[in-house]
């Protein structure tokens, strides 16, 4: 085990626990608590030996179970490749549960999440349905708060069940990511390998 810690807090990719995390992510993974290392191997070495990005980056948050990751592949693209190694290979996906692409990253502001969300809810289609997601940790605010700031100026329709495109805000204390997703841009990996 302490091979493994030298080679993670050696290796320029990783961020480790005293250093900051990575605050302009673009993907972001939960695996179950006490295996973050464990998926910290895993997605560097599926960014960087399986979707050749050599300067991919990840790393822990304060979060239990979720990891954060910078590739400079576009997020949803990763998201189809990933999908793709998952179907032809799933062994190559050991502790993955979620990865979600981050299209933004801001403060934990609601005025600033309410201005990123509705320049991101500008691309959802006159015909198309949303809804929010908020996955919130390490703040005092409310889910309800999140989606306030978030869906007040969207003229679409709501639909809980089966939206066209979700608003996904991921709250990580002092930093949120967001974006406008399909829901075949969410990569559940446990539900994808028994298909």
């Amino acid at each position: 085990m302490a091979k493994q810690k030298a080679k993670i807090t050696s290796n320029p990719h990783f961020t480790n626990e005293r250093k900051a995390m990575i605050n302009d992510f673009n993907l972001l993974a939960t695996t179950a608590r006490g295996t973050e290392r464990q998926m910290l191997n895993e997605l560097l070495y599926l960014l960087k030996e399986e979707l050749g990005d050599m300067e991919a980056q990840v790393s822990k948050t304060k979060v239990r179970g979720v990891v954060v990751a910078k590739t400079t592949l576009d997020p949803c693209t990763a998201i189809e490749k990933l999908r793709a190694i998952l179907h032809e290979r799933p062994y190559e996906f050991r502790y993955a549960m979620w990865i979600l692409p981050i299209e933004k990253v801001v403060p934990t502001d609601l005025e600033e999440i309410k201005r990123v969300t509705s320049e991101l809810a500008a691309d959802i289609g006159e015909d198309e349905t949303f809804r929010v997601t908020v996955e919130k940790r390490f703040t005092a605010l409310h889910s309800k708060d999140f989606i306030e700031a978030a869906a007040s100026d969207i003229n679409r329709k709501a639909n809980m069940e089966n939206p066209d495109r979700i608003l996904l805000i991921e709250v990580l204390g002092g930093f949120t990511g967001l974006s406008l997703l399909k829901p075949s841009d969410i990569l559940a990996v446990a539900k994808e390998k028994m298909l």
